[in-house]
């Protein structure tokens, strides 16, 4: 299984306005420039983070990015299901999925992958001091 790279940068946002904007707006230049990624391609990635309610965004001169949910409410999941959707990582093509024992299988791991990725927040690995850095830092 492998997580696309807008999750990797949403999960990296993320955890970056924790570290230092947890009270103000970042603009979309400003993370921008510190992940090494285009404008446009980090907008389409705040886009889906600001539908999930994780951040807000603000028009204007003073505007941009903030986080909408208190940090300690901000989980893995959360991130993930706002950039990679919902849906289940394994379908069973042989047979009708309740007689499917390897898809029985397959759930009951994502649903504890799930609970643990749910459990896990962002604010824990924001204050370690071994985050790993993107960009230019």
């Amino acid at each position: 299984m492998k997580y696309t790279k807008a999750t990797n940068y949403a999960l990296h946002t993320i955890v970056y306005m924790i570290e230092h904007a947890q009270n103000e707006k970042l603009s979309v230049q400003t993370l921008a420039d510190h992940f090494n990624v285009s404008v446009t391609y980090l907008s389409k990635i705040l886009t889906q983070l600001v539908k999930a309610d994780l951040i807000e965004s603000t028009s204007g001169v003073k505007g941009g990015y903030a986080l909408r949910k208190k940090i300690e409410d901000i989980s893995f999941m959360d991130v993930i299901k706002a950039t990679e959707g919902t849906g289940s990582l394994f379908d069973c093509s042989f047979q009708t999925e309740s007689k499917c024992l390897i898809h029985k299988a397959m759930a009951e791991a994502e649903n504890i992958m799930e609970t643990y990725l749910q459990d896990k927040k962002l604010y824990e690995v924001a204050q370690s001091k071994s985050t790993c850095r993107i960009g230019t830092e």
